[in-house]
């Protein structure tokens, strides 16, 4: 079984004017579309082939550099298209926001952790909030295609959001003013999505 490119849920121009149309039609036809033909070319053959993603990932460190890169830009930008909508914004509520008061204090405070996350990540990556195996919420970065699912994780979880760091994700729009993109990204979460995660970690 092959892995397929996912559909995007939204049009390309839909989450305009945070994040733009172009880079959009790149990020997802083009480099998730890369991500997943070499993964599904790396494990062609192998004992990987018609296990999980999230299978792959837990014992990444036994395989191929192809199939940590390949398998985390897949399973990372699955889970990045998925955590934004165009009616995305404000704030979580319910159970995800008494977590969130809980781990980092406040919205506020949480928001500030994950943008500098996300802006303190040197070279590409990702920022993440993930659910820890004590089922606590933490913020932490990974470098590359890198995720918390790969057992190479420093901070090892299960994601629950996550913000692509990489140039292409914001390089036409932005130019070198990450900060900027990644506080556009906030008008853009589908916390609804992040909940229904949250509950299912």
């Amino acid at each position: 079984m092959a892995f397929e490119l996912p559909n995007l849920a939204y049009a390309h121009d839909a989450l305009e004017p945070h994040i733009d149309t172009r880079t959009m039609e790149i990020h997802h036809g083009k480099h998730h579309n890369g991500y997943t033909n070499k993964l599904n070319a790396a494990i062609a053959g192998t004992d990987l082939d018609g296990k999980s993603i999230e299978d792959i990932l837990a014992n990444v460190s036994k395989h191929s550099g192809a199939v940590r890169n390949n398998g985390g830009g897949f399973y990372n930008h699955s889970l990045f298209w998925s955590v934004m909508s165009p009616n995305g914004g404000g704030e979580p509520t319910g159970d995800l926001a008494a977590a969130i008061n809980g781990a980092f204090g406040s919205f506020e405070d949480f928001k500030k952790e994950f943008k500098a996350a996300a802006g303190t990540r040197f070279g590409s990556g990702w920022a993440w909030l993930c659910v820890g195996k004590d089922g606590s919420l933490c913020v932490c970065s990974t470098p590359n295609q890198d995720n918390p699912l790969m057992d190479v994780a420093e901070c090892p979880g299960t994601p629950i959001l996550g913000i692509d760091v990489w140039e292409h994700a914001y390089y036409l729009n932005y130019q070198n003013r990450r900060p900027d993109y990644v506080e556009a990204f906030f008008n853009v979460i589908n916390w609804e999505e992040v909940a229904r995660r949250f509950a299912a970690a």
